[in-house]
């Protein structure tokens, strides 16, 4: 993260659409949500983050992935992760011993509200997050 990518109200970077893409992305969030003096948001925001990246990167074939964070209140933001997939993602139902497919029920249970919207190259998924996880 340079000075230059974030400011007091967001933050936002590229990644290349690898492994580690979504370990780089927790990193960034968690230096901004604690520069911003949001500490309580920081693990649910990893979280978050880390399932939507990962996603973008293991099932769309993006050529890179957006991430943002914007401060919207006091002690609340708003994470976009863009990719240039048109696919929306949803929520799998999986069965008790499979390994993979609860990702977007984690962002679901954790996020205040979450979605999804086209853009004009892609799509963005985006999850809202308030300070003591008011629903």
């Amino acid at each position: 993260m340079t000075a230059a990518s974030a400011g007091p109200q967001r933050y936002q970077e590229r990644y290349p659409p690898t492994p580690e893409a979504a370990a780089k992305a927790r990193r960034d969030i968690a230096l901004t949500l604690n520069t911003w003096g949001l500490p309580r948001l920081v693990e649910v925001a990893k979280q978050i983050v880390s399932e939507l990246v990962a996603n973008a990167v293991e099932h769309t074939g993006t050529y890179t992935v957006g991430v943002s964070i914007t401060r919207t209140g006091e002690e609340s933001v708003r994470i976009v992760v863009t990719d240039a997939s048109r696919v929306r993602p949803t929520p799998a139902t999986p069965a008790p011993d499979d390994e993979h497919g609860r990702g977007l029920l984690l962002v679901e249970g954790l996020a205040h509200d979450w979605g999804c919207e086209p853009v004009a190259d892609g799509k963005r998924v985006w999850a809202e997050l308030r300070a003591g996880g008011e629903r």
